[in-house]
């Protein structure tokens, strides 16, 4: 075997992972998804209107794992 041929196969599995983050309004569920997805954290972040989303790849040993998180405006009555 040459040196540029490796014995060794990577196979990648990728899995998906869809979480819905749901609560009151003002308890942190934005900040929660722009620190997921962005590493941010802002204390003056604006109230959801509607549904934002963001994605993530993870890899877990030999498994990628696409995250997508959804944060949903607070569900106060």
């Amino acid at each position: 075997m040459s040196p540029s041929m490796s014995p060794h196969i990577f196979v990648s599995e990728e899995e998906s992972l869809l979480a819905v983050l749901i609560g009151d309004s003002a308890v942190g569920k934005s900040n929660l998804l722009s620190r997921f997805s962005r590493d941010e954290f802002r204390l003056d972040s604006k109230p959801t209107i509607g549904v934002e989303f963001a994605y993530r790849n993870i890899r877990v040993g030999d498994k990628l794992i696409k995250a997508q998180i959804w944060d949903t405006a607070g569900q106060e009555r």
